[in-house]
């Protein structure tokens, strides 16, 4: 793990040993108290989960619906489904959970499909944002 300040925020990034190559997310703390997780391009593994706990934000891809995982193979690519990272969110204390990196064929209806699959399992705020959306911390 390495430690650096971001815009007057301490941040530490830490690999997420990511079998493809190397890649990295990383921990802001962004104002007193509060902090906020980007797990990268792949689901939050166990050796990660002290630094996502509790967190106020996690922003955690999500690749497509369970159902929809034989259509775009998540896993085979090393992604998680809405239903995995809504448990993963759940089981973490995440306040607010935000997720990125889908699929794009069902744009028009993403929003909608997401939030109410993972609303079974989550129950904190889940937020599936639209290009160019806005998230105020």
């Amino acid at each position: 793990m390495e430690e650096a300040d971001l815009l007057g925020c301490r941040t530490v990034f830490f690999d997420i040993r990511s079998t493809k190559m190397d890649q990295f997310g990383f921990r802001m703390d962004y104002a007193p108290g509060q902090f906020l997780v980007c797990c990268g391009d792949e689901p939050l593994k166990e050796h990660c989960f002290s630094l996502a706990e509790g967190a106020d934000f996690l922003l955690h891809e999500a690749f497509c619906l369970k159902a929809d995982e034989p259509v775009y193979h998540a896993y085979e690519k090393h992604h998680s489904t809405v239903e995995d990272a809504c448990r993963l969110g759940e089981q973490q204390h995440v306040k607010n959970l935000l997720l990125y990196h889908t699929e794009d064929d069902h744009l028009k209806d993403r929003r909608r499909l997401y939030t109410a699959e993972g609303q079974k399992i989550y129950s904190g705020h889940l937020i599936v944002p639209d290009d160019l959306d806005t998230i105020e911390l």
